[in-house]
């Protein structure tokens, strides 16, 4: 369906996201090109970025529940590769690295005491189908309507493609990434719209039959060039008609307008020295199909929703030389 002007007619649906504030984030350590640990990362400054995406959110209707920062876990911020929640069925991650190994725990716990406000059950031990089976969570899986894309070749194995499979009883389609530098697939893929399943995608992050597999799949896609794949501009997040993209995208968020979703930019630019953005810092808890009824919200899940302020203690702007998180 077209609108007057001729574009098609966008959706919004409201979400639910769990993110974690930056209150020790810093790059301490190189597990991703973009890490540089001889920087300097200037807390306050990655605060009021990232406190900005949680506004935007909430002023477009989303709820934000967050997760308690902890001390000597840096990457917390990028909450999208704690867990996949899909159909109220939540597969624990299993990071590659171990500096990142501890957040799985953190990420367990929030799960198994908030579950029942999406339908979610006992979580599934991580890896219990293979050992190998390491997953890095949303930064690999991308869900559309029915099925779900996920990525391999860096961080998550062919094998957690396969538990992913069982668990929600969903087609996964395998995508080879090629590229560290597009180390995971919401660095080099985006989901538009998960009713329809339109997408946004750089070629060049994909081997060659990934890639025409991609575009025989969706031939209506949004390419993106060089130029917005290295500004981050694939780590977006929508709701089906507003899609928070960093701000850094040029012709991406054009070709977002012209396509008649609502583009609104997030400037993140201090996260992006860890190896991430908009979607690594967002994990969307999809519910389960039928709502659960009667039931009564935990205590612990009301504080997780306090305004962010809370979270955050005060801090120095920089990183003093040799300090870590």
């Amino acid at each position: 369906m077209l609108n007057l002007i001729g574009r098609p007619m966008r959706r919004a649906r409201l979400r639910h996201y769990l993110m974690c504030p930056p209150t020790y984030f810093d790059v301490v350590y190189s597990i991703n090109p973009w890490m540089d640990p001889s920087g300097q990362v200037d807390r306050r400054l990655a605060i009021r970025q990232w406190s900005g995406l949680v506004d935007a959110y909430r002023s477009t209707g989303h709820r934000v529940d967050l997760l308690q920062p902890l001390p000597g876990m840096p990457d917390m911020v990028f909450a999208a590769n704690g867990a996949t929640v899909v159909d109220g069925h939540t597969l624990p991650a299993k990071f590659a690295n171990k500096q990142r190994a501890a957040e799985v725990v953190v990420h367990a716990e929030w799960h198994r005491r908030n579950g029942i406000l999406y339908g979610g059950g006992d979580l599934p031990r991580p890896n219990a189908v293979n050992e190998a089976a390491v997953n890095e969570a949303e930064g690999d899986f991308a869900v559309l309507s029915r099925r779900i894309l996920a990525g391999y070749g860096f961080r998550t194995s062919l094998q957690a493609h396969r538990e992913l499979a069982i668990l929600t009883g969903r087609e996964v389609i395998s995508l080879e990434l090629i590229d560290p530098r597009w180390f995971h697939l919401d660095l080099a893929l985006s989901v538009l719209d998960d009713e329809r399943d339109h997408i946004a995608y750089y070629p060049e992050a994909f081997s060659l039959p990934s890639r025409e597999l991609l575009a025989e799949l969706f031939p209506d896609a949004l390419i993106a060039n060089q130029h917005d794949a290295y500004a981050f501009g694939l780590n977006a997040v929508s709701d089906g008609l507003h899609v928070f993209i960093p701000s850094g995208a040029r012709q991406l968020r054009e070709d977002l307008a012209a396509g008649g979703y609502w583009p609104i930019s997030v400037d993140l630019s201090e996260l992006i020295k860890g190896g991430g953005s908009v979607k690594c810092c967002t994990q969307e808890i999809r519910p389960a199909l039928i709502a659960l009824r009667n039931t009564v919200v935990p205590r612990s899940t009301v504080a997780l929703s306090d305004d962010v302020s809370s979270l955050v203690p005060t801090i120095p702007s920089q990183r003093s030389a040799g300090a870590s998180s």
